[in-house]
This record gives C-alpha cells, structure tokens and sequence, in this order.
C-alpha cells in the first residue's frame, strides 16, 4: 500500500512538472502587430505580421521585409532568433509585445473595442 502510495505521488510530480515545461512553449504569436519604437523608416503604427506554425516564425516588418525566426533554445526566456538579420526578439509571456535587439518594438493589434449593446424594448413589452 505505501509503495502504492508513492509510486502514484512520484508520478503525479513528474505529470506537473511535464505539464509546466510544455505550457511555456505554448504562446502563439500568430497575428498582426503595430511598430510602436524605433520603427523603420519613420513607420510608427505601421502594421506588422507574425505567422508561427509550429516553431517555426515568419515576420513580415512594417516596411514589407519578411524573415523566418525560431525559438532560441539558448536563452533562459521567451526569445525567438532571426538569422537573416543577426538579430533576435524578445516576446512577452502573453505575447502582446514583440522587443528586438535593435530597440524596435511591436504591439499586438487588437483592433478596436466592440460596439456598445444597446438592448431596446418593443412597443409590446412596455406595460402601462
């Protein structure tokens, strides 16, 4: 019964800490952002693009250049590495910021808030 026991916490403890590895690599950056610093050539807000499939990052910049990134395995954080440019990227645990070594930083785009509900009665509900 104590083997039991300890075979079913052993096991339990290595089920969360498996758990807690893989739900860190499961940020998708997938989506459109804006240049908010340093932005190449005067492009501030400019629209920026992120398409993840799998590990693998495309970038499209706010003057149109398109790189492919990848997960930095070497670095203790959230980071993607751009080879093309010599450069990688820091992104936020929720990924709603993008900061590059360079100083250029995007925002993700979440678009503008919804419309206000407005909820109006019939003429047949109002009671006299």
């Amino acid at each position: 019964m104590i083997l039991m026991r300890r075979l079913s916490l052993a096991l339990g403890l290595l089920a969360a800490c498996a758990a807690t590895g893989a739900s860190a690599a499961t940020v998708n950056l997938t989506g459109t952002y804006r240049c908010i610093q340093n932005c190449r050539d005067g492009m501030f807000g400019a629209p920026a693009f992120v398409t993840q499939n799998g590990e693998a990052v495309t970038l499209t910049t706010e003057a149109g250049d398109s790189f492919k990134a990848w997960p930095d395995w070497n670095a203790p954080y959230s980071r993607i590495w751009i080879d093309a440019r010599d450069e990688g990227a820091v992104y936020s645990p929720d990924g709603m910021r993008i900061q590059f070594d360079d100083g250029r930083v995007w925002q993700r785009d979440v678009g503008p808030p919804p419309p206000p509900v407005v909820w109006r009665r019939s003429r047949a509900e109002w009671r006299y």
